[in-house]
């Protein structure tokens, strides 16, 4: 922030009162030259300020080190902030020096000062000096001789203007001058404004005609001073547009033209009042071109008819309106309407109005035609027929009216022609499949068309449908429809051979499109193929069809994100026979017939009629495994079931068990490890069991002869081995990785002995 004042001494107040301080108790105490807070002209902000401050403690500290008593006593003395005088002299504003009044009342430029007692004060109204004085002083303050009754000094050197004129609005300097302090300057402006009376607009010239070189609008008031014009059209501020001059105390409009008729404002401010004027432009124009218009619109009218015709243009004054018709005046008015009722052929005609501005004096005039007829209804109808197959008969109807219409064939190159209703009958040929023939109507007032185009039967697909009836029969509809103009007749064979209505097992309908084929059997219903012939004179379009067994063309299956439903969706051939469907599953809940559970049994969750394509499955267990399939139906009979889709986990092993497999081999090879070495440990103590100490025999003994005869079994290499004792090792056969080896008991030995 700065503190700034023209071009006096500049810094706040409350600076100088720090500065006066410390100046004077510095005096006092003997500690010399004080710190400066600036000079005239200098700038001081907030941050100088600071660091004036900042050099004053730091002057503080320096005599509190040498002169610890009066530090002491004078940061007591600085706490009680005594002013002080004679350091610098300011003057301030105690209030905003932009000013604005009112006239006639009174109004103060107020000021305060410091630094000095007795300066003396200077007003200056521009740069003319208007008063002089010394504060405090016993003399009267000098004011001009001519501003004695308005200028009044106060005892500060305040300035107080009385009852204040309007011509008072000046700028206001006070100087303020004391020597050895030098002077201080304060500026104030000074705005007086009288309050708005009468304020009016008035236009230049009065009465404005389009195209004219400019208008003006000038206001005018008995007292105000305006600060602020503001100018609107119809309610809005004036846009800004080349064509409008905006100047004090009016508005110019170039070359005015009818948009710029309508009303306009002037908004005049000051502090202390506002006023706003209103005028309303009208600019003269036209008329223009007349525009006329007849109610209800039609080329003709028939007799008995009421009717109305308008005339108007545009224009300021609005002009006047005259309908004339075979030398008459009909009506005379600003409106220009004319009323025609119960109009007759006589009535039809030329009528003519005319237009005048009574206050320029231009005219325009303007004529309609107005016919009177008796016009057939509605419009032109074409169609074609055939009667024998063989020919085609077009025809076109258009009956009534005031003359008849007259009705024609111009496409097929004949000339005759009819009133009313036309037909016209040719032999079908090549050139006329898909031409558009027209039949044109021609009246008085107007004419009427229509087209219409013989079609030979386009190819087509049998479509077939399959319910059951109330007799429990499976009903077969075949229907054979072909785009053909005129419509086609529909013939049916079976296995070559036409195929009639008998009631019972073949009906066809009226139209002959569709055929319906009763049966209990499915079987007799695939025996023979059908055809349909689709025929009219201009062509002949075949249609063959084969009925198959029940049967699914597409199956899809959809399961839902948190596995608990499934969408199951099918297609159906288009000539399969189908009256309902079997949803089929297999999954953990379904047992077999024999109560056992198995993966592959499949059993019918859900039945549809054979109108469904698709089917929802609810309440699954996301964490099992199904499969689902369709199976065809025609009543009893079953199709080839859709092959299967499965839904849940994978059919392998699961993570746990592949986890305890992995775990397991390791262990299992340490077990087997164990059990070699526990079977090596047997057949070792065996084989020392073996050559343990016999008992003596006799010499003889050893002269015997033995004959020794073993079966082949017990024969091992290296001699024979006695079998483990289970029984002397405390072991069971159930203990051992094998099973043990059954006991034989050796033959019975021939012992034969010599001495």
């Amino acid at each position: 922030m700065l503190y700034q004042r023209n071009d006096c001494c500049r810094f706040p107040p409350w600076a100088a009162h720090m500065q006066v301080l410390v100046c004077h108790w510095g005096r006092v105490l003997g500690w010399g030259a004080c710190p400066q807070l600036g000079c005239p002209g200098d700038i001081v902000s907030a941050s100088q300020f600071s660091l004036h401050l900042w050099t004053s403690g730091m002057f503080f500290s320096k005599i509190k080190m040498r002169e610890t008593l009066k530090g002491q006593a004078s940061m007591i003395i600085f706490a009680f902030m005594l002013p002080c005088a004679g350091c610098a002299l300011l003057v301030s504003a105690l209030g905003p020096t932009r000013v604005d009044a009112l006239a006639d009342t009174n109004v103060t430029l107020a000021v305060s000062f410091s630094g000095t007692p007795d300066p003396a004060v200077t007003w200056f109204k521009g740069h003319l000096p208007v008063v002089t004085w010394t504060v405090g002083s016993g003399v009267v303050p000098d004011v001009a001789q001519s501003q004695r009754e308005v200028l009044r000094l106060e005892p500060n050197g305040s300035l107080t203007l009385i009852k204040v004129p309007v011509e008072y609005s000046s700028i206001y300097t006070l100087e303020m001058t004391k020597s050895g302090l030098g002077t201080a300057c304060l500026n104030f402006t000074l705005r007086v404004y009288e309050s708005f009376q009468n304020v009016t607009v008035a236009l230049l010239p009065e009465r404005v005609q389009e195209g004219t070189e400019e208008l003006m609008l000038r206001y005018g008031m008995q007292q105000g001073v305006v600060e602020r014009q503001l100018w609107f059209f119809n309610g809005r501020p004036l846009p800004d547009n080349l064509r409008y001059s905006v100047e004090p105390g009016s508005l110019s409009i170039h070359r005015p033209d009818r948009t710029d008729a309508g009303r306009y404002s002037v908004s005049l401010s000051n502090p202390f009042s506002s006023e706003t004027a209103h005028v309303n432009v009208s600019v003269l124009y036209g008329p223009d071109e007349p525009r006329i218009r007849v109610r209800p619109a039609q080329d003709f009218y028939t007799s008995g008819d009421s009717l109305t015709l308008s005339c108007q243009a545009d224009g300021s004054p609005r002009p006047t309106v005259a309908w004339t018709f075979a030398g008459q005046t009909l009506s005379l008015g600003q409106t220009g309407v004319l009323g025609l009722s119960h109009v007759q052929t006589a009535q039809r005609g030329r009528y003519t109005c005319t237009l005048l501005n009574h206050v320029t004096g231009a005219q325009r005039h303007k004529s309609i035609s107005v016919h009177v007829y008796e016009r057939p209804p509605g419009y032109a109808t074409c169609y074609v027929q055939s009667e024998d197959n063989v020919h085609l008969q077009y025809g076109c109807r258009w009956s009534g009216g005031t003359p008849l219409a007259r009705l024609s064939f111009p496409d097929l190159m004949n000339a005759s022609s009819g009133l009313e209703e036309f037909t016209l009958t040719v032999k079908a040929s090549r050139h006329l499949d898909g031409k558009s023939v027209t039949c044109e109507g021609v009246h008085p007032v107007g004419g009427s068309k229509c087209n219409v185009s013989a079609n030979a039967p386009v190819d087509f697909l049998p479509a077939v449908r399959t319910h059951v009836d109330s007799e429990g029969k499976i009903v077969v509809s075949v229907s054979c429809v072909s785009e053909a103009s005129p419509p086609a007749l529909v013939s049916w064979y079976r296995g070559g051979e036409a195929v009639v209505s008998d009631g019972t097992e073949h009906d066809i309908s009226e139209d002959t499109t569709r055929l319906n084929i009763r049966h209990h059997n499915v079987s007799m219903l695939l025996l023979h193929n059908l055809t349909c012939s689709c025929t009219n004179p201009l062509g002949r379009s075949i249609g063959h069809l084969h009925l198959q067994e029940p049967s699914i063309s597409a199956f899809s299956l959809f399961p839902h994100r948190d596995g608990t439903v499934v969408t199951l969706t099918w297609e159906v051939p288009p000539t399969s026979i189908v009256t309902g469907f079997d949803i089929q599953m297999s999954g953990p809940d379904l047992p077999s017939e024999d109560g056992r559970r198995s993966p592959n049994t499949y059993r019918t969750i859900l039945p549809k009629p054979g109108s469904a394509r698709s089917a929802d499955i609810l309440d699954l267990d996301p964490k099992a495994l199904y499969r689902f399939r369709v199976v065809p139906r025609a009543l009893m009979a079953e199709g080839q079931p859709t092959a299967s889709h499965r839904i849940g986990p994978g059919e392998g092993l699961s993570g746990p068990a592949i986890a305890g497999i992995a775990a397991g081999i390791p262990c299992s090879i340490v077990v087997l490890l164990l059990l070699c070495g526990l079977v090596y440990m047997l057949l070792y103590s065996g084989r020392m069991k073996s050559h343990q100490a016999r008992y003596p025999v006799s010499r003889a003994a050893n002269k015997v002869q033995t004959t020794h005869t073993q079966t082949p079994q017990n024969l091992l290499p290296g001699g024979p081995k006695s079998p483990p004792d289970y029984n002397r090792l405390h072991q069971t056969p159930s203990s051992l990785s094998v099973a043990p080896p059954s006991f034989v008991p050796p033959p019975p030995v021939r012992v034969a002995t010599t001495v």
